[in-house]
């Protein structure tokens, strides 16, 4: 399908039939949401795979019963990575072992070192969330680019995500996106008139 037909079909999907995806094509969206761009290309965040139906069914009531969580193939949790220090030294590492130029790897350190030491805890979070947006879309599009289906959730709550899945304190659960083959029907998509959004 063309883009038009990717962006018009996608939707949220609110059940799946609970038939696990092929290995191959969980892998594939892998890839896509790895491509996402961000700032910096600093890609401030990692994303938690859950398949095991015990572990969806201990989320089920963290995400507000939901049944997208039991139901779904397989459970993305987006978290922000709040240490963008250490995003920062891995970045310039990678781009070394890439063969970027020394001098030009030095002068972007140069420009994101006094931006993150500029921002306290909390702008660091809510700049890292902004970024990981950026990965859940490549996320969202690539699923249905792929043939199955998949649903944008921050109806959970990120403290119990945080200790049911026992995640270090850097990593902030932001979103969750379920994936599988969905159970429901979409329904006519309601969007706000060109002349309502653009000015």
């Amino acid at each position: 399908m063309n883009f038009k037909e990717l962006v018009m079909s996608r939707y949220a999907t609110k059940k799946f039939n609970g038939k696990p995806l092929p290995h191959a094509h969980v892998d594939e969206l892998l890839d896509l949401i790895r491509y996402a761009p961000s700032s910096f290309n600093l890609q401030p965040w990692k994303i938690k795979i859950i398949s095991d139906q015990q572990t969806k069914d201990v989320l089920f009531p963290a995400s507000w019963n939901q049944e997208q969580i039991r139901t779904a193939s397989h459970v993305l949790v987006f978290c922000a990575n709040t240490d963008l220090a250490a995003v920062a030294k891995k970045l310039e590492s990678a781009m070394l072992l890439a063969g970027v130029p020394k001098e030009s790897v030095t002068a972007l350190m140069g420009y994101i070192t006094p931006f993150i030491a500029g921002m306290n805890d909390a702008q660091k979070l809510a700049w890292a969330q902004r970024q990981t947006y950026l990965a859940l879309e490549n996320g969202l599009l690539g699923a249905k680019f792929l043939g199955f289906d998949s649903c944008p959730m921050e109806g959970f709550d990120p403290a119990a995500y945080t200790k049911i899945l026992n995640l270090p304190k850097n990593l902030i659960p932001t979103a969750v996106m379920p994936i599988g083959y969905a159970a429901d029907e979409q329904r006519p998509k309601i969007r706000f008139s060109k002349e309502d959004i653009f000015f």
